[in-house]
């Protein structure tokens, strides 16, 4: 037995593969010979095979980069994707808007018992409003400043120390702005403060002494701040232009917070919201504040 007929008896199965095969195409009429191919079952699997690459390719790509994958079972469709995404981001500005209310009720507390609380370095996000706020010194915020500087010389705030645990017909509360009244006090309205219309670009001033506990952006009510004050007493101030003081500063009365302006939906005009509380109830500013 030769070598060459031992290695064919020893690996049959490869040898079959390799065996030549003749496809011919034969004239039906004549038995002409028009057209013939040599083949083995190994040109005929790597034929199969390779197209069978190339399909699955072909269909991959179709599905990764095509609306196509959208008609597969279980795959989400574009909308149901969108919408996905959009509550994705909802829930992190939720959870944005629960931390920075966490921190502010902690400033509450903080203040109540007459500790002064932390910075914060987290502010709200103002994109809602689709404008880019952006503050920059100019010649006239410096005259500005120095106008301020000067009134405060004669500020009452260095003897509301001794207004401390009065009662409220014996507090002197300084006038926030001056200005005419367009809007009162309407608790049955849920109105709970009062519009002052003045000037565009007056100062607004603390009406007591205390600390700034918000200081932030809101989509009806645009720039607002916020302080706390002795006696469980609260004043807000709505629809500023600009805000001078952060969270966590110590304000005196009479000191310029905000600038005004008609920031905000829910206002028509350069004007003040004012409000005061006191203990979780408003009160008629008005009562107690010439404006």
């Amino acid at each position: 037995m030769g070598e060459e007929e031992y290695n064919n008896n020893k690996h049959p199965f490869f040898q079959k593969l390799k065996n030549k095969y003749r496809l011919i195409i034969f004239n039906d009429d004549t038995f002409e010979e028009i057209w013939f191919m040599r083949l083995s079952r190994l040109n005929i699997l790597a034929v199969f095979g390779t197209g069978a690459i190339l399909i699955i390719a072909l269909v991959s790509v179709l599905i990764a980069y095509t609306p196509i994958r959208e008609f597969i079972p279980g795959y989400p469709e574009g909308d149901v994707r969108r919408k996905m995404v959009e509550n994705y981001q909802k829930l992190d500005s939720l959870e944005k808007e629960l931390r920075l209310r966490s921190r502010y009720i902690d400033n509450i507390s903080t203040v109540m018992t007459g500790d002064v609380p932390e910075r914060s370095t987290e502010q709200w996000d103002t994109t809602a409003n689709q404008q880019d706020v952006t503050f920059e010194k100019s010649r006239h915020d410096s005259l500005l400043r120095e106008e301020i500087e000067q009134e405060e010389k004669y500020t009452l705030g260095m003897n509301y120390q001794e207004s401390k645990g009065r009662d409220l017909s014996q507090i002197h509360f300084f006038s926030p702005c001056k200005g005419i009244v367009t809007n009162p006090y309407k608790a049955n309205e849920n109105h709970f403060g009062t519009d002052i219309v003045a000037g565009d670009n007056n100062v607004v001033k603390a009406a007591l002494d205390g600390t700034v506990t918000m200081a932030n952006w809101t989509l009806q009510t645009g720039w607002i701040i916020q302080i706390q004050h002795d006696n469980n007493f609260l004043t807000v101030y709505k629809h500023n232009a600009e805000l001078l003081k952060q969270v966590g500063d110590h304000v005196r009365a009479g000191e310029a917070i905000a600038i005004i302006g008609s920031s905000g939906e829910l206002s028509s005009g350069p004007h003040l919201h004012f409000e005061l509380w006191r203990n979780g109830t408003p009160l008629d500013p008005e009562k107690y504040i010439v404006f």
